[in-house]
């Protein structure tokens, strides 16, 4: 199932011909900081599934840790997806981006050693401390 996605002034747009395995909320330190919220709804996709449809002169790449980039809208600052070049095969969307809905939802809770005690998640999903 084809998934449609953009950022929030749809500039940037993508399709995703499929997600390559379960989604996940990610609590992470810098999840939170992108995305100004608890945690940030990620979905793997394989690099061939994942194509930019328009707006590609607009995204802007941030390295948030070293080999990581996160790509941004430079017009609205919606983060898109990231990816790690060297190891080339796979992206992670952004769920929060998706404009058609997936089939599915998170499965699971990771980087939870992060989480904020003020921002509650879901516990009743399986969570790892780390990403398993």
């Amino acid at each position: 199932m084809k998934i449609l996605g953009s950022c929030q002034c749809k500039k940037v747009q993508y399709e995703a011909a499929q997600i390559d395995g379960p989604l996940w909320n990610c609590f992470c330190q810098t999840c939170r900081k992108s995305h100004a919220a608890d945690h940030n709804t990620a979905a793997r996709v394989k690099s061939e599934d994942f194509k930019i449809t328009s707006g590609e002169n607009s995204l802007r790449s941030y390295e948030s840790t070293p080999g990581k980039l996160r790509w941004f809208c430079e017009t609205c600052g919606t983060h898109v997806y990231a990816e790690r070049p060297a190891q080339p095969g796979a992206v992670v969307v952004r769920a929060g981006t998706f404009d058609t809905d997936p089939g599915v939802v998170a499965e699971s809770n990771v980087w939870v050693s992060h989480a904020k005690p003020w921002l509650q998640h879901d516990a009743s999903k399986p969570s790892h401390d780390e990403f398993p």
